[in-house]
């Protein structure tokens, strides 16, 4: 594994999204939104007509073109590699498939001390085509930062665990209590899964990367603090010799957000439910923050989203007079699919503007 910055990195001293994760000055205050490529896009749309989304994950001018178009669309201030948090799990070898209308679906689940034994290990290779990707992108983004992405080991293990995605990790949890050393190897396979995968995007050029915890809103601390934080920690250490500013988020978290932020993210996202005033409390001093509007208010007018941003921006910018060191304007979470890309554009010119 290759852990020098690539000779090639592009150099960005004057985007915005790089200077406020780094506690610069930014010429605008950053946007971009969680799944800003995707269903929302009418050209996204068009573009994905018959092609599998595991598929579309693999082919590196269509991961170019979607991840492009909400840059082209909103001038927002980053592009976020197009992806799936089970893509590097596909990569490896592993048995599944993302069903429509359910997620990702793991043939055979893994339960036991030989099950995590039998799981293959990534190699870069196998995930030439997202790195190839990357190169397009470098590309084609100009002054535009470009976030890798990944999935954070809990994610992944949740998924191999409970076969598919799951509203109470009963099965999960039962594993991680009643068999901690298998729950720990599992998570130790994921890391290596997951540093393999960010560590191909971050030689192809990547500019920041986001590790996303998507089901770790459904621990308690004390569980996250001996069960995961252990392993998020492994997979930044071992990407921070790039030296690009990598971002951890995870969706109902903010009785996490402290242990989150201590795993070696420089940016910690935070969903809607914290006002970002409270989150740097949370977090502690030394670290931006990004986030929140909520993405269901995008639904309710302009007015209430005007007054949502506005509102947001003033707790942001009370959150580094309390020791933020930034803030990067995002969504809580996703995008939904049913959005109103023009709402999406309205809301980068207001935050722009702010």
């Amino acid at each position: 594994m290759n852990n020098d910055t690539p000779s090639t990195r592009r150099q960005l001293p004057d985007a915005p999204l790089l200077a406020a994760a780094a506690g610069r000055k930014a010429s605008r205050r950053p946007v971009w939104f969680m799944r800003q490529a995707g269903r929302s896009l009418p050209e996204y749309r068009k573009i994905r007509a018959g092609i599998g989304m595991l598929d579309s994950c693999f082919d590196p001018a269509l991961v170019a073109e979607i991840t492009m178009q909400p840059v082209r669309r909103h001038d927002v201030d980053a592009a976020i590699l197009f992806s799936d948090i089970v893509v590097p799990l596909k990569a490896a070898g592993i048995d599944l498939d993302i069903v429509a209308g359910t997620g990702p679906v793991v043939a055979n689940p893994v339960r036991s001390a030989a099950d995590v034994a039998a799981l293959p290990t990534l190699h870069s290779e196998q995930v030439e085509p997202v790195a190839k990707a990357v190169t397009l992108l470098t590309e084609e983004l100009g002054q535009t930062a470009l976030i890798g992405f990944a999935g954070a080991p809990f994610t992944l293990a949740s998924y191999l665990v409970e076969g598919g995605p799951s509203r109470n990790h009963e099965k999960t949890k039962a594993l991680m209590r009643s068999d901690s050393a298998t729950w720990h190897a599992l998570l130790d396979t994921l890391a290596d899964t997951t540093i393999t995968f960010l560590q191909a995007q971050i030689d192809a050029g990547i500019d920041a990367l986001q590790l996303f915890d998507s089901w770790a809103g459904a621990l308690s601390l004390a569980d996250y603090r001996e069960f995961v934080l252990p392993h998020s920690t492994k997979v930044f250490d071992a990407v921070s010799a790039a030296g690009i500013p990598k971002i951890h988020f995870g969706v109902g978290t903010g009785e996490l957000l402290g242990s989150m932020g201590e795993a070696g993210a420089d940016v910690v996202g935070v969903d809607w439910r914290i006002p970002l005033d409270d989150a740097v409390r949370r977090v502690g001093p030394g670290k931006a923050l990004q986030g929140n509007l909520d993405p269901a208010v995008l639904f309710a007018g302009w007015d209430a989203v005007e007054s949502e941003v506005r509102r947001i921006v003033g707790e942001a910018d009370r959150a580094v007079a309390a020791g933020a060191t930034g803030h990067v304007f995002n969504l809580g979470h996703g995008v939904l699919p049913d959005t109103d890309p023009d709402v999406l554009t309205r809301v980068v010119e207001l935050v722009h503007s702010l």
